[in-house]
């Protein structure tokens, strides 16, 4: 029975009792700048369970898990552990009482190695210093028990997003966290990951753990939860047995109103659109091998593939993020020597990178200033900005993709991650744009974002603009893609139409079938 790591390296021991909560949040309610996040949400979590906590972005999931965590504090309302009062001022605090938080967004020192950051302020010492060997010894039997293979030694900065996931869980799981909280933790890992980590998660349930499970995987949350609870607005709907429950029926409670279809018909470009991008032979290393593509105008060409196949790298070869070593790149018929993202975007190429926390945005401005931070020429006399230009030129096109918020005003950071995307794509297509490369556009967004995002992008392709789709979520892929290509390896090795089954693409992707 896997039941977690102490810190001194001991397995710790699961709570005989079971029944009693060992978190309970009673009628507890959160304002930021006078809107409400949370209003009287009451919510128990037993010793031993799975909790799962789903609503749509904005609906106060983040904001509660926060409270519990210690990372702010509630405006009224109490907050029990094991039956006992507490008002944490910090995440240490609650981390004393065995509450950690695996956030959405990763939270790591990216400068700091992967052992380093895994048991940052817990390392075992000897003699006044760190005891290297004993740390490694820790290291590779956490690893070995949750089934993640890591190079200890590796700089943080240099991971994929899915590894540095894994290295948030483990720093949990080090810490012998007795009550975890795991935000969208599958959100940037492969099937098989994903699923080695909901394995995990069950051995830490059997364990005596307490995990609260929030997601908008809907299958995932009812394969994984004893109980779920929905949220909506920042008040609760409901909690109820996970076995009791459908993904329907979340959706439901979720939205007020059943999902409409999840992909909007499929509008094929017409036969003589031109082609908008065409690339031949690019190649960066072992991560990029001879890929050749083309793209037309009114067309969603679908880049499909497990993480790590070369898809975003092909996305950065092409937006001139990364400099290829061999191979051509032609925008609208000429020969485009793409040196840097400038170029890139004078010739009308945008892109809707992976991590809108990273790449995309400046967390602490506005939407307005986010969506005009590259176009301040545009909106110059001289040396000054025109801000009435570029508050009525940005408000247009957040009002055309729908971005709520309290204020345009108000920093990027307060607004739900579904309208942080939509932000994203307003900045992209603030000048319109020939080509749109959308990475990963509806990662960590709720299912009614998702539906949004889908219609933002068939609108665009059916008003002739080119894209090139890049998503883990293989439906995603083969509900709004024209064409699928599939990178294994950093080689294009297979092309299909979009109505292709789903079993072929996987095929081609593992490598378990001929590509065609």
């Amino acid at each position: 029975m896997f039941r977690g790591l102490s810190r001194s390296g001991a397995l710790s021991t699961p709570r005989e009792d079971r029944t009693s909560p060992r978190v309970e949040l009673r009628a507890i309610s959160k304002r930021f700048h006078g809107v409400s996040a949370l209003a009287d949400v009451s919510l128990e979590v037993t010793p031993g369970s799975v909790h799962g906590l789903v609503g749509e972005n904005g609906a106060g999931k983040s904001t509660l898990m926060k409270i519990t965590g210690g990372v702010i504090r509630p405006d009224s309302g109490d907050l029990l552990v094991d039956g006992a009062a507490v008002s944490y001022r910090s995440p240490r605090d609650a981390l004393a009482d065995g509450i950690t938080i695996i956030a959405q967004e990763i939270s790591l020192v990216p400068a700091r190695s992967v052992i380093e950051n895994v048991f940052l302020g817990t390392e075992p010492t000897r003699g006044g210093f760190v005891d290297t060997d004993k740390l490694h010894t820790r290291f590779l039997a956490l690893c070995e028990r949750v089934g993640f293979e890591l190079d200890p030694t590796e700089q943080v900065r240099l991971l994929r997003l899915a590894d540095q996931q894994k290295v948030e869980i483990l720093r949990a799981l080090a810490r012998d966290a007795s009550f975890i909280i795991m935000d969208e933790p599958t959100a940037s890992l492969t099937t098989d990951e994903a699923q080695r980590l909901l394995a995990t998660v069950r051995r830490l349930r059997d364990g005596g753990t307490s995990v609260v499970y929030v997601s908008h995987f809907l299958q995932e949350v009812l394969d994984i939860a004893d109980t779920v609870t929905v949220l909506k607005d920042g008040q609760l709907v409901r909690t109820a047995p996970a076995d009791g429950e459908s993904q329907e029926s979340l959706v439901r409670a979720m939205l007020g109103r059943p999902l409409a279809s999840a992909f909007p018909p499929k509008r094929p470009p017409a036969e003589t659109a031109p082609v908008v991008l065409e690339c031949r032979g690019l190649a960066r290393g072992h991560a990029v091998q001879d890929v050749s593509l083309t793209v037309r105008a009114g067309e969603i060409l679908g880049l499909a593939g497990l993480i790590g196949s070369g898809r975003s790298e092909v996305a950065r070869l092409i937006f001139g993020l990364d400099r290829a070593e061999t191979g051509t790149v032609s925008v609208n018929g000429q020969p485009a020597h793409i040196r840097h993202a400038r170029h890139a975007m004078n010739l009308g190429l945008r892109m809707v990178p992976e991590s809108r926390k990273d790449q995309g945005l400046v967390m602490g401005r506005s939407s307005v200033e986010n969506v005009t931070l590259a176009y301040l020429r545009d909106l110059s006399t001289g040396p000054l900005i025109s801000l009435s230009r570029e508050r009525s030129r940005a408000s247009g096109v957040l009002s055309d993709l729908d971005v709520r918020g309290e204020t345009s005003s108000a920093p990027v950071s307060t607004l739900s991650g579904g309208n942080q995307q939509k932000v994203v794509f307003a900045k992209a297509l603030f000048q319109a744009p020939t080509l749109l490369i959308a990475d990963e556009p509806t990662r960590g967004v709720d299912v009614g974002a998702k539906e949004s995002i889908y219609k933002i992008l068939v609108d665009l392709a059916a008003q002739g603009l080119a894209i090139v789709l890049i998503s883990s979520d293989l439906e995603e892929v083969l509900g709004l893609a024209h064409r699928v290509a599939v990178m294994r390896n950093g080689r294009l090795v297979a092309e299909f139409p979009g109505d292709v089954a789903d079993a072929e693409v996987m095929s081609a992707a593992f490598g378990t079938k001929a590509a065609r």
